[in-house]
């Protein structure tokens, strides 16, 4: 699995053999974060290019937007948010 942050990296890392190559839409532009559409264009050039790929959407995806990045491209979605927002639970066992 190879990160990209751009459809130009990413078409490189599948022809370089990247099974899996994770497209971060938030580090697709140098100023703030694109919009899905940016993703689904890059994921629709990798996939025309290498059908056989695995694209993965990853950073910054929550809940609210995880339907903006749904397509039919795009294979994996990533949510850290589901990890490291969720709230602790304290508790003890004793054997």
């Amino acid at each position: 699995e190879v990160e990209c942050s751009s459809a130009e990296e990413a078409l490189a890392a599948a022809g370089a053999g990247a099974d899996i190559v994770l497209i971060m839409p938030e580090r697709c532009l140098l100023t703030g974060r694109p919009p899905p559409q940016e993703l689904h264009a890059a994921a629709a050039r990798l996939k025309a290019a290498h059908p056989g790929g695995t694209v993965e959407a990853s950073g910054g995806i929550v809940l609210e937007t995880l339907p903006q990045f749904l397509g039919p491209h795009v294979d994996v979605v990533s949510m850290g948010c589901l990890t490291h927002s969720a709230p602790a639970l304290d508790f003890a066992l004793r054997v």
